[in-house]
């Protein structure tokens, strides 16, 4: 096996298996390298270094005993600080949480923990959810591992630093508008989003209930579905017969490919090509719906955001980085019938979308038209910092109206995904597609 700090959570779960990996050494060489890394602090809220030698101490003996639970048993893992973990701060990256301390773990970490998996720790993120960047002045903004200038993506950011910088071998994160494939794809990591209901949501701190989903960051496809699993507490899809052969798959041409910085066009054609190449049969479409759908963005998700949060922001505001507090308020500006109205909207472009993409195993498109931008230049530029955010949440939102699931892979070109997206209660599916177009990629 590779250098143990950057192998797959399955080519570790599996050396743990073999006996020829030890998780407690396992664990402790996570911590330390977290403890010592020099933008540790950037990427890590807070570590939870007595739970962790616990459950990989746990973990030792059931390997010891052969009763270990799954393949990811003994692995470490870090989680995005909205999962509630009992007795340990759980902020969400807001000073307006300061403090906050949950009796109890979120029911996903609660289920990983049942399959085996040991806690690292709690990463930094946008503050509240709220943004596709991942800055944040108020607790701590990650870097891109291509560019540590630049910001990581959010707003899963600390949780897709943590195993790009093989500070962790798989996170968790939460996605409202590509929360997790932002990070991943910025990252060069894959990213997991399965569709909105997939996984439980108790114990997580919402943004907007209504989009809010759960899921990974990964190495491979195959730990995102096996990180997957393990928070939903099933089996994981069985991944070894993929093949791209007569997949179906469509461009999707409807805002998706406009305006994309000259890298991301690279990356994608390139992908494009091997995607072919290993057989995909690929056409390029308009679907109208996609349009119709992100006209509603600005309406549902502010104003259920502002809804959820707006007594707590409105209690301490100045608490609060201003570019969030700002972008929360918009949401107080939408009234009722707008909102219900597009809501009635979107889920008519849910059905025309079903229909227009029923045929194919997936539609793909760059996962976010433009590389990580400067961290200096959106911390001094109002207006720089919003027309970043609005456009690098552009593509992956498009999902998060719709409903739909969605995996963003590398191409090979930094900072550069190719996103997968497929119908809600498919994601098994998708990810056997993923892991053939992960090999044609490779």
């Amino acid at each position: 096996m590779q250098d143990p700090m950057t192998a797959t959570a399955a080519e570790l779960g599996r050396a743990i298996g073999a006996g020829r990996l030890d998780p407690v050494e396992l664990t402790r060489g996570f911590l330390e390298a977290a403890r010592d890394h020099p933008l540790g602090s950037r990427i890590y809220a807070r570590m939870t270094e007595d739970r962790a030698m616990a459950e990989a101490a746990a973990a030792r003996a059931r390997a010891l005993a052969g009763t270990r639970r799954g393949v990811l048993d003994g692995v470490p893992v870090a989680w995005k600080d909205l999962f509630d973990t009992a007795g340990v701060a759980t902020e969400a990256g807001s000073a307006l949480l300061k403090g906050r301390v949950p009796a109890r773990d979120a029911t996903v970490l609660a289920n990983s923990t049942a399959a085996g998996l040991v806690c690292l720790g709690k990463t930094h993120m946008s503050e509240l959810a709220f943004s596709g960047l991942g800055l944040n002045p108020s607790t701590g903004t990650p870097p891109c591992v291509n560019d540590a200038d630049a910001v990581s993506g959010g707003s899963s950011s600390g949780a897709a630093a943590a195993v790009a910088f093989g500070l962790a071998p798989v996170a968790t994160g939460s996605d409202t508008g590509g929360s997790i494939r932002l990070p991943a794809a910025w990252n060069d990591l894959v990213g997991f989003k399965p569709a909105h209901g997939s996984l439980p949501m108790g114990g997580v701190v919402p943004l907007c209930p209504a989009f809010d989903t759960l899921g990974p960051l990964a190495r491979s496809v195959e730990d995102a579905a096996l990180l997957w699993a393990a928070m939903g507490g099933w089996r994981a899809p069985d991944l070894a017969a993929s093949s791209l052969r007569g997949a179906r798959l469509m461009v999707l041409e409807t805002g998706a490919m406009d305006d994309l910085d000259p890298e991301v066009s690279r990356g994608f054609d390139a992908a494009f090509d091997r995607l072919r190449e290993a057989g995909a049969q690929i056409e390029r479409r308009e679907i109208p719906a996609v349009a119709t759908a992100s006209e509603q963005s600005p309406i549902v998700f502010a104003a259920e955001a502002y809804g959820v949060w707006r007594d707590t922001i409105e209690a301490d505001p100045d608490a609060m980085y201003h570019q969030v507090r700002t972008r929360f308020r918009a949401g107080g500006e939408v009234s009722a019938p707008d909102y219900v109205a597009a809501w009635r909207i979107l889920d008519r472009a849910r059905r025309d979308y079903a229909q227009a993409a029923a045929g194919f195993d997936a539609v793909i498109f760059p996962t976010c038209p433009i590389l990580p931008p400067k961290r200096a230049r959106l911390e001094e530029d109002d207006a720089y910092y919003v027309a970043r955010n609005l456009m690098t949440l552009r593509n992956t939102r498009i999902g998060n109206l719709l409903g739909l699931a969605g995996v963003t892979l590398p191409t090979g070109v930094p900072s550069v995904g190719i996103l997968f997206q497929g119908m809600a209660g498919g994601e098994a599916r998708l990810l056997r597609l993923c892991a053939a177009a992960e090999r044609a990629l490779a």
